[in-house]
């Protein structure tokens, strides 16, 4: 393309008019020009084309600009200095074309977990068919495991099984890293499973109590039954309830485990104490903590994984890389001090890792990925 067709492209941008095929033109004519350049554009000075491209097309909308990829921002601004005469690049005639290699992108994680039978079976969840019956446990049967046709595991009871009510069978569900899984208990309660996760619970809820056990992450919609308290222990607490929506955060690698209530009630209870929990507070529990701290938070950012979304409220930068090593299956590493970095919004947890730190990179913190280990700059 000459100038005159690239001053058009850029007018369509400026525009809001640029069609996907036009970008496609003017990301191919910028590779062209840098794949056949003896100077490769560093960080720096991507950015000095960055600015250079807003002061000599004097965009309205500089959000526009910071959305547009990195490439076609530095694209642009190398055609207005070809029309001032400055050339950033050259192209020798004899000079072999080296093609840029983009770093592998890694994808989000998913839907997929592992069902672990009384017998210790483990059955990988993403081989299942959705309506598929998956196992029966019991002595007599009296319990069918099936997935439905949102893929959540359920377990459907048998009322006419001869087994006996005290006789019970317990399962597991765990999810990897960056996987996550729902299923719906034997009593009706549906839990949401984060991922590097799991939670032990019977197959039916015999005796006076339901009671599970959970390590890392869930969320809760506990079918109400007032003649039968449901239990949650993780870690050093246990949570009563009713009836009632709450989240528990519970990580064997973070010192403090944080329930959020939702709806309802919930009664959490740590060595010998208690604390009563109203719908908008979380509570923290810690080894290193007096008592159980009580709070007013923002629920949705508790529960913001569960609806498919990153969302941190003034949250310190290590806490945010836990959640992003869960999900991508990632290793950080810290090159200088970041205790004091901090960050507010959110993303979708859908995307690949590049978009969401290019989301975390406004926050004036730098990252370098090499792998599956990722550099954190300050």
């Amino acid at each position: 393309m000459n100038k005159t067709q690239i001053s058009e492209l850029l007018k369509k941008y400026q525009e809001g008019t640029l069609s996907n095929e036009d970008r496609d033109k003017l990301d191919a004519w910028y590779l062209h020009k840098a794949s056949n350049s003896n100077l490769q554009l560093n960080e720096y000075e991507l950015e000095d084309s960055y600015q250079l491209l807003k002061s000599k097309l004097l965009l309205q909308e500089e959000t526009k600009v910071v959305r547009l990829w990195p490439r076609i921002a530095v694209a642009a601004s190398i055609a207005v200095v070809l029309g001032t005469g400055i050339f950033y690049f050259t192209q020798p005639k004899e000079q072999k074309v080296q093609v840029a290699v983009k770093p592998q992108e890694i994808a989000p994680g998913g839907t997929r977990g592992i069902l672990t039978l009384s017998n210790g079976k483990q059955i990988v969840l993403s081989e299942i068919t959705a309506k598929d019956t998956i196992a029966q446990e019991g002595k007599e049967d009296e319990v069918t495991i099936k997935m439905n046709a949102n893929g959540e595991i359920t377990y459907i009871i048998n009322p006419n099984a001869a087994g006996g009510k005290d006789d019970n069978s317990f399962n597991t569900l765990s999810t990897p890293t960056g996987g996550q899984y729902n299923i719906v208990l034997a009593d009706g309660t549906k839990v949401f499973l984060n991922a590097v996760s799991s939670i032990k619970y019977p197959t039916q809820f015999n005796g006076d109590k339901r009671v599970v056990e959970l390590e890392g992450e869930a969320y809760f919609e506990v079918a109400k039954n007032k003649n039968k308290p449901f239990i949650v222990k993780s870690d050093n607490q246990s949570i009563e309830v009713l009836g009632t929506h709450f989240n528990v955060h519970s990580y064997s690698n973070e010192s403090v485990v944080k329930t959020t209530l939702l709806e309802g009630s919930v009664a959490v209870t740590h060595k010998n104490q208690k604390s009563i929990l109203k719908p908008g507070q979380q509570s923290d529990v810690s080894e290193s903590f007096s008592k159980i701290k009580v709070r007013e938070v923002d629920t949705e950012e508790a529960v913001a994984w569960k609806n498919g979304r990153f969302k941190f409220d003034n949250a310190d930068l290590k806490t945010v890389m836990k959640q992003l090593e869960r999900w991508y299956g990632i290793k950080v590493e810290y090159h200088g001090d970041v205790s004091d970095v901090r960050f507010s919004g959110g993303t979708f947890r859908n995307k690949n890792l590049s978009e969401v730190l290019k989301v975390l990179e406004f926050s004036n913190i730098k990252f370098k990925v090499e792998g599956k280990t990722v550099i954190v700059y300050p």
